[in-house]
Formats: C-alpha cells, sequence, structure tokens
C-alpha cells in the first residue's frame, strides 16, 4: 500500500471515529497532495509525499513560533496537534549521529573540501536523505564537514 492510500485509508477510519481535528489535518495533507499532482500534472509517489508532509510540518512550526510570540496559545496548539498527526506519515528519522555520519560518506564521495563545494554536497545530501532528516540538520552537519 503507497503512502497516499495509507493516507486515505486514515481519512475513512477517522470519519468513523468522528475524529474532527485529525480528520481536518489529513484532508488538508490530501488536498495538499491533490493539488501538487494537479500543477504538475504528476502521480506523487511516497518520496514526493513524503517531501510534500515535510514542507507541511516545517510550515506549521513557522506558525506555532509565530502565535506563541503574539500570545495566541490556543491556535500553537492547534498547529501543534496538526504537527503530531503530520509526523506519523514520515519514515523514521536520523539521529544527529547518523546524519554526521552520511553526510561524512558524500563528502569523501565526491571528494569535496571547503565552504565552495556546499552547494555539491548539499544537493548529493537532499537526493540521498530526503525524508529521513531534516534539512536543516543536514545543512549543519554538511556546514561542520566541509570546516574540517
Amino acid at each position: 500500500m503507497s503512502l497516499k492510500d495509507r493516507i486515505t485509508e486514515d481519512m475513512k477510519a477517522a470519519m468513523r471515529a468522528k475524529e474532527t481535528d485529525r480528520l481536518s489535518t489529513i484532508r488538508l495533507l490530501l488536498a495538499a497532495c491533490k493539488q501538487k499532482e494537479v500543477d504538475e500534472r504528476v502521480v506523487l509517489d511516497d518520496a514526493m509525499v513524503v517531501g510534500l508532509v515535510d514542507k507541511l510540518i516545517k510550515q506549521r512550526k513557522d506558525s506555532v513560533a509565530a502565535y506563541t510570540q503574539a500570545n495566541r496559545q490556543d491556535l500553537a496548539d492547534k498547529e501543534s496537534a496538526e504537527i503530531v498527526v503530520l509526523q506519523a506519515y514520515l519514515p523514521a528519522r536520523l539521529s544527529a549521529d547518523e546524519i554526521a555520519t552520511e553526510v561524512a560518506a558524500i563528502v569523501a564521495d565526491l571528494g569535496a573540501a571547503g565552504s565552495g563545494d556546499m552547494g555539491k554536497v548539499m544537493g548529493a545530501a537532499k537526493a540521498k536523505l530526503a525524508g529521513k532528516a531534516e534539512m536543516g540538520l543536514i545543512s549543519a552537519a554538511v556546514k561542520a564537514a566541509l570546516a574540517k
């Protein structure tokens, strides 16, 4: 079963269980998937859906920070609940040590040295680690590896 099919099944289950908050978040995710399919005229595979989920989680985290700063804890709590629902569709994440190991291997494979090769290493790291780790953590690991 593809990830998109699993999301659809979870939506049906949330409808039956009358879990309105979970249902609205899943519908939001499915709408984002459909929008991407229509805009780009492609059928989303699991990797593209994971990328979309990552993007939605990042948006929610930014919203939580803004709402917290504006003393709107009710809205921040709603966004945090959406993050929890969305995280269920992500694969297991790599630890910081595992990310550093992977990035070191990529740097060695490419023979990169210095900050001038940052773009080349980030491109390879994004392709290899997409969906397995947050890009911010990957970027920090690449900077650390190239600074050595």
